[in-house]
């Protein structure tokens, strides 16, 4: 089990799963001056966040980026949801258009923690989501009506696949052809035909383009340049 915090309380276990190196150090400063003693375990793709998660099955929160590699959209968290269903997710992302937020909300995220949240914040949203309790910014939390996403559809289907039928459903969708497909994942044209129509299958369409228009219900545009957390004002104190 974890190490004890000095109040003598389980200490924390987070995973930080994005590509900036820069972010998650940020987001680990956070953590620590937040959860003193937590362990923090980090991944910079998809496929070591899987790896992370399979060595810490018992980490209290996921602090997922939408636009990792290996994800495209919406579907690392659905996939992620679907496959590790007791594994808390909270999206963090640069992308703050309050539909997105909303929307990952509806795919399974216990939050949506924006990448330019000052650490007070920061700090706010993690400890309500470890209470069981979905965080959004006061703002988009007035707005927001539960089941308001469309294509719910094709988020159950994701949430169905395979890892390997994940990864050829990710790839298809970025355009890549099936000997590229199987070259990236060391696999024959024929394992990943074979990953296509059991895709196809779920997804009730008959070709690559269909395919293809069913996962873009699930894009998400890419955000602006990141900015590190606010550091709070030493005047305010």
């Amino acid at each position: 089990m974890n190490d004890h915090t000095e109040g003598g309380h389980p200490a924390r276990q987070f995973i930080i799963a994005d590509d900036h190196p820069l972010f998650r150090n940020a987001l680990r400063l956070s953590i620590q001056q937040t959860f003193p003693g937590a362990t923090i375990v980090e991944a910079c793709d998809l496929q070591s966040l899987q790896q992370c998660v399979a060595e810490h099955p018992d980490c209290d929160l996921l602090l997922l980026d939408l636009h990792m590699p290996g994800a495209h959209g919406f579907s690392g968290l659905i996939f992620l949801s679907g496959q590790y269903p007791q594994l808390p997710v909270m999206v963090v992302s640069a992308n703050e258009k309050p539909e997105i937020m909303c929307r990952a909300i509806d795919y399974g995220a216990c939050g949506f923690l924006p990448k330019s949240a000052p650490v007070e914040q920061i700090a706010e949203a993690l400890q309500q989501s470890l209470a069981g309790e979905i965080w959004l910014p006061p703002a988009v939390a007035e707005r927001y009506q539960e089941g308001s996403a469309q294509d719910v559809g094709v988020a159950d289907v994701i949430a169905t696949l395979t890892p390997q039928q994940f990864r050829v459903a990710t790839m298809l969708a970025e355009g890549l052809l099936n000997k590229q497909i199987a070259y990236e994942m060391q696999v024959t044209k024929a394992t990943v035909k074979a990953h296509l129509t059991a895709l196809f299958r779920k997804l009730g369409v008959n070709s690559r383009t269909q395919a293809v228009l069913a996962l873009s219900s699930l894009d998400v545009e890419a955000p602006g340049q990141f900015a590190p957390p606010q550091q709070p004002d030493a005047n305010s104190k």
